[in-house]
């Protein structure tokens, strides 16, 4: 049964709200009174529908619809859910709630708001046990947090209805116990934004420069551990405890604008400490290190493919490992009497599978990384490429010989079996020492990007790759060279 959501506001927060419902299989009803709002509405379902499949390895269920209504009682008439979404004036919210109510008795009103307090919201609704606070975080369609507050008047019931709602499109409700102004995440990502406003205004830093201070550091442990279990592992064996021991009475020192530091008594701090203890349950300062450095792993490998922030430095340290390890040979510098070593790298712990080793799909990636880097070499590079012109490949066969662990320092040797014309046939080896672990063999065609059928590459690939094939046919062929799956040559 299909289920449908209303929401009242068209905005940023409002077309993420719908993105997020539609593609999760919800039909979604909007009103805004902006005439842009669909164009703008439609920008972020583009964005939403590239972005969102990727958080899951489960195929999104079928759209649902999207309806632009031209009044609040069309868009809310029979919707299970209601969301406000409308600008931060507590007299405008009360108007909506108004004609909300004249037109949906039943279905519970989640405001979006950021701060305000629910509580001061359903001062005015006839029926004020079914609104409640449901603060989302920008986009909408990715980020998971939705915090959830009740009012003094809220119906607990539509709380946990709404924790089954959320979590059902792929949320994390975390319920706000105590109604407080600016809830919890709010409040914490303000007292940063305040100091980062004294810093700037008293010319300590650039808003560059402060960003990067969170971006580079801070800001990656953040995205997996939160503010107290990433100081509960900083104090070791110790914990939290030793963490508030050492560094406790320098919240006093004059470091930041915001002074107003709650005493450290005994009971404080033990009270602290075994909130810190519970979270971290049966896992030792070990375990959660090593938690902690695969998940980093796993962030700052995910920046590298946008170039962004720590990714951009672990990709610019790449082309430095690159010359050291002899990678950023050109074709005139080539050997072509033996194989070329087209990969030095170690096993990241993201590539290894649920047996231990390094699944099917990472040798793809091991020997098309190592089929890139022999592209380069002979000057199919990123700037030939911006000219219309590459390799793409036709064929590929890997043999899985022997495993492949995390941590593992492998490289790939290549070898040209064919070079002419339109055409590249690669030979890739790889090796952990003198230990043969994988082989692969690719069948490449030169395609012309405008036309996307197959052309000569330039003067100078074409001879650089010759020069390659003709001194490689003097090497021995691979004897499992042109085998299909259970042949042997």
């Amino acid at each position: 049964m299909t289920k449908t959501a209303a929401i009242v506001g068209g905005g940023v927060i409002g077309g993420g709200w719908a993105a997020r419902f539609m593609l999760n299989g919800w039909d979604v009803k909007i009103f805004d009174p902006d005439p842009q709002s669909q164009r703008k509405i439609d920008a972020v379902l583009e964005n939403a529908r590239c972005a969102l499949p990727g958080l899951t390895d489960i195929a999104l269920p079928e759209e649902g619809s999207i309806t632009h209504c031209d009044t609040i009682a069309k868009a809310v008439s029979g919707g299970e859910l209601i969301v406000e979404a409308v600008p931060e004036r507590l007299d405008v919210k009360h108007k909506v709630y108004a004609e909300i109510e004249a037109a949906n008795t039943t279905g519970i009103i989640a405001s979006s708001t950021s701060g305000i307090m629910p509580s001061d919201l359903q001062s005015e609704l006839k029926n004020p046990e079914r609104l409640i606070v449901a603060h989302p975080f920008n986009p909408v369609y990715l980020l998971p947090l939705v915090e959830l507050v009740a009012g003094k008047q809220t119906d607990e019931a539509h709380i946990e209805k709404a924790k089954e709602i959320y979590s059902s499109i792929g949320m994390h409700p975390l319920h706000c116990r105590v109604e407080i102004e600016g809830f919890l995440s709010d409040r914490l990502q303000e007292a940063l934004w305040r100091e980062a406003l004294w810093l700037l205004k008293d010319g300590v830093a650039t808003a560059e420069e402060l960003d990067a201070a969170i971006a580079y550091g801070p800001g990656l442990r953040w995205a997996q551990m939160g503010t107290m279990q990433t100081f509960h592992l900083a104090g070791g064996e110790g914990g939290m405890r030793a963490m508030l021991a050492m560094f406790g009475p320098c919240l006093k020192w004059p470091w930041t604008k915001l002074m107003d530091v709650p005493e450290l008594t005994d009971d404080f701090v033990e009270m602290v400490g075994d909130q810190c203890d519970t979270q971290s349950g049966a896992l030792t300062p070990r375990d959660l290190e090593r938690v902690r450095d695969t998940n980093l792993v796993g962030i700052i490998r995910s920046l590298r493919g946008g170039d962004w922030g720590a990714g951009a430095t672990a990709k610019s340290h790449d082309a430095q490992l690159a010359k050291l390890n002899g990678l950023n040979v050109k074709a005139a510098d080539l050997d072509e009497h033996q194989q070329i070593v087209t990969s030095k790298r170690t096993v990241p712990l993201d590539w290894v599978d649920y047996n231990g080793h390094m699944n099917e799909a990472r040798y793809l990636q091991a020997f098309g990384d190592a089929t890139d880097k022999f592209m380069e070499m002979i000057g199919c590079d990123s700037d030939y490429i911006a000219t219309g012109g590459s390799y793409f490949t036709a064929e590929t066969h890997i043999r899985h010989i022997d495993e492949v662990r995390a941590g593992a320092r492998i490289d790939v040797k290549t070898q040209v079996l064919l070079g002419e014309g339109k055409k590249m046939h690669l030979w890739h080896e790889m090796y952990e020492g003198t230990r043969l672990l994988a082989t692969a063999e690719h069948m490449l065609i030169h395609v012309s990007l405008e036309t996307r059928r197959p052309s000569n590459p330039s003067g100078a690939i074409e001879t650089a790759l010759t020069r390659i094939a003709q001194g490689h046919a003097a090497l021995p062929r691979p004897e499992a060279a042109g085998a299909s799956v259970g042949v042997r040559a």
